[in-house]
């Protein structure tokens, strides 16, 4: 599967029950989102384990990959497209040893550019800002600045927004420089997400 890391970058929310899990990520995923990032803070590894799977399963369906949060084993087990991390959820150099030289790692770099050049020597596929907006999901989270997303062009891989996004402020990332837009809330409350996908999607065809 070629990968692009650009356009809607869809985050799961924290959902136990599975099949609830999959009909909201398949209607993301019919909207239009490129990626597809499983992350439930809440859940047991065995339900994680669930889930991922059956996420998968139907990214694979869509040609989508799916990058497992913060869970360098379950990505390793399930045979995932990839791995996101945060700063305290291990070493990148040793996630990009065991994944291996093809698939997907994503580096939480939050509001420096110190963490993303460090990311990007490390092995990382795509860095990750924010938050640049007010968040329900971290609303102790740092704040962003857009100029970041600017500086970061300079750097050899896709960069990736995040953090209280939503169809009125996504704009203004784009414009800003993000490849991506990770989008949890704003994409998985809304009462269409499959329209939520698509108009979050279309953003990109404005650029």
């Amino acid at each position: 599967m070629a990968v692009a890391i650009k356009g809607l970058y869809a985050v799961t929310p924290d959902i136990a029950d599975t099949s609830e899990l999959l009909a909201k990520a398949e209607a993301a995923l019919a909207g239009g989102a490129s990626l597809l990032q499983y992350r439930n803070k809440a859940a047991s590894r065995a339900l994680r384990t669930v889930q991922a799977r059956a996420l998968l399963a139907l990214c694979h369906e869509h040609r989508v990959p799916l990058i497992v949060n913060d869970d360098l084993e379950l990505a390793l087990a399930l045979g995932a497209n990839g791995l996101h991390l945060g700063g305290d959820d291990g070493p990148l150099a040793e996630a990009r040893v065991r994944l291996g030289p093809d698939k997907i790692l994503g580096a939480s770099c939050y509001n420096r550019i110190e963490n993303a050049i460090r990311a990007v020597d490390a092995g990382a596929t795509y860095v990750a800002f924010g938050s640049f907006f007010p968040s329900g999901v971290k609303p102790d989270a740092a704040h962003a600045p857009l100029a970041l997303l600017t500086e970061a062009r300079r750097l050899a891989v896709p960069v990736v927004a995040i953090g209280g996004i939503t169809l009125d402020n996504a704009q203004q990332l784009i414009a800003a420089g993000a490849d991506s837009v990770a989008v949890i809330s704003a994409l998985f409350a809304a009462p269409d997400i499959r329209a939520a996908a698509q108009r979050l999607s279309g953003l990109f065809l404005k650029r």
